[in-house]
C-alpha cells in the first residue's frame, strides 16, 4: 500500500497530522498513500501528512470500509465497553503499526451515564514520548470512533503524562508484532 500516487475523485475531510485539526481537502488533490491501519489512510499532499476515514477511501481509488459497528448497547441502553475498547483497537500511532491499547497507551476507560439518558465515554490515553507531535491527531481519531458506539453520544479523550509510558506496557501481541519477543 505504501507510497500510492492517487488523486480525490470528490472532496473529503480530513484529519491534520499531527495537529488533528478538521481540514477540508478538495477534489483533484494529489496525494500518496503512505500507509493504511485501522480502517484508515495515511496520506501526503502538498499541504503536509493527513489521516483520511475508511468511509471516504472511494475518493482515493480505494475499496469503501464499512463503518457500521456491528454490536448493539447494552440491555440498559449504556454502550457495550468491550465494544469501545474494540475501537480503541482500531486507533494507531501513524509512525507505529501497533494499536494503541496493545501499545500499553490507553490508561482508563470509562462510561458515564448523562442527565438525559445520553452516555459519554471518557479516556485517560498517554504518548510514547511526552515531545510526540501525534497526540492531537491519534486523540481525535480514538474520539471519531469510539462516537460510532451504539448508545455513545458523547467522547472525551485526556492525554495524561502519569505514568511516564514505557516498553512494559506493550502487549504481548504488540511485543510479537514489533518484534520485541
Amino acid at each position: 500500500m505504501s507510497n500510492k500516487e492517487r488523486t480525490l475523485s470528490r472532496e473529503v475531510l480530513a484529519t491534520q497530522i499531527p495537529s488533528g485539526d478538521k481540514q477540508t481537502l478538495t477534489a483533484g488533490t494529489k496525494l500518496f498513500i503512505h500507509q493504511t491501519l485501522g480502517g484508515s489512510y495515511t496520506v501526503q499532499t502538498d499541504f503536509g501528512l493527513f489521516r483520511i476515514d475508511g468511509k471516504d477511501s472511494d475518493a482515493i481509488g480505494e475499496e469503501a470500509t464499512e463503518h457500521k459497528i456491528e454490536a448493539s448497547a447494552l440491555a440498559d441502553g449504556s454502550p457495550d465497553p468491550e465494544t469501545v475498547w474494540a475501537q480503541l483497537r482500531k486507533v494507531f500511532d501513524p509512525e507505529i503499526p501497533v494499536n494503541i491499547v496493545d501499545l500499553g497507551l490507553v490508561y482508563s476507560m470509562d462510561i458515564e451515564k448523562k442527565a438525559d439518558r445520553a452516555y459519554k465515554v471518557l479516556v485517560a490515553m498517554t504518548l510514547t514520548a511526552p515531545g510526540c507531535g501525534m497526540g492531537p491527531a491519534i486523540a481525535e481519531d480514538a474520539k471519531s470512533k469510539i462516537l460510532l458506539v451504539p448508545g455513545v453520544d458523547e467522547a472525551e479523550v485526556h492525554i495524561t503524562w502519569e505514568p511516564p509510558w514505557n516498553q512494559s506496557m506493550i502487549s504481548e501481541e504488540g511485543k510479537m508484532k514489533l518484534g520485541l519477543i
